[in-house]
């Protein structure tokens, strides 16, 4: 009997042994994780956000991690993540495979984008209509001299189509927002894994021609201004022309979950629409989703 008594007492101390050293909701010293997966565009600003928030929150870890839009909605899908990012909208078949397992996805706008068309720093051209853009990247435009530049063939550069920048760019850009357009990325374009990769063929390579996000986008390469039509107003990219709607290729920023979101998932993306965290939106060259006010 006392052997039994012995070993009763002892499993209870095992057990509430592990039980305090286990994560619980009201316990100060428990740990909660976000799990945060991709956009490349979104992925150094979403990296800045957590590590910002988790100053302030040291018991909540946010794993973040790129791999593309279609990766993260992919995750958001199976399971796997409690937010998915995104620089292009959840596609209608997302939507209805998602519904299909039980899933909801919501949108929620992190902030704005704008595309910034690149050049080599040598390119002598400047300026280029959007159909010109759609003329190069559809290979009815093959050499720089039919645009103002010099006698060199154009070497078109592209993200992956897994990348949401490539479904925007290709709606937007090559099809001119068109529905029913089927104009589709000449074959001799290349397709990159990275914005980074983009910015470092467009600064080695003076044939070359790269879109990226604004925030990507480093002084050693040449951005160019862009007009809507022949004749309009040929205007860069920035804060204040995005805001204003004149230059032509700019776009919401996304974050999805699987329905509303609560606890400490809902905690942080109210966060992420705080002033405080707009400010890191700009300070990385992209729009804030509203406009800050300064912090406290």
């Amino acid at each position: 009997m006392k052997r039994l008594s012995l070993i009763f007492l002892l499993s209870a101390f095992i057990l509430a042994s592990c039980a305090s050293g286990s994560p619980s909701a009201g316990s100060p010293t428990s740990t909660t994780y976000i799990e945060n997966k991709g956009s490349d565009t979104i992925v150094n600003l979403a990296l800045a956000w957590a590590e910002r928030y988790q100053t302030q929150r040291p018991d909540v870890r946010i794993s973040v991690t790129g791999g593309g839009s279609g990766t993260g909605i992919a995750a958001l899908l199976n399971g796997t993540v409690d937010l998915a990012n995104a620089s292009r909208r959840i596609k209608d078949e997302e939507i209805a495979t998602a519904q299909s397992s039980g899933i909801e996805p919501l949108e929620h706008i992190i902030a704005r984008d704008a595309i910034a068309v690149i050049v080599n720093s040598e390119n002598p051209v400047s300026e280029l209509t959007l159909q010109q853009i759609a003329d190069i990247y559809s290979g009815k435009i093959t050499n720089w001299s039919e645009v103002g530049g010099e006698d060199r063939p154009i070497v078109k550069l592209s993200r992956e189509t897994n990348s949401g920048t490539h479904v925007y760019f290709l709606e937007t850009v090559l099809r001119l927002g068109k529905s029913d357009d089927k104009t589709l990325f000449s074959m001799d374009t290349l397709l990159l894994p990275s914005s980074e990769g983009i910015i470092s063929e467009v600064r080695h390579n003076p044939n070359a021609i790269g879109y990226d996000g604004l925030g990507y986008v480093p002084h050693d390469v040449k951005t160019i201004a862009i007009a809507k039509e022949a004749g309009g107003e040929y205007v860069l990219p920035s804060i204040e022309t995005v805001n204003d709607k004149s230059y032509p290729i700019a776009r919401d920023l996304y974050m999805y979950t699987n329905g509303e979101p609560t606890g400490i998932v809902k905690e942080y993306l109210d966060w992420i629409l705080s002033a405080e965290a707009q400010e890191i939106v700009a300070e990385l060259g992209f729009v804030p989703a509203l406009t800050p006010s300064p912090s406290p």
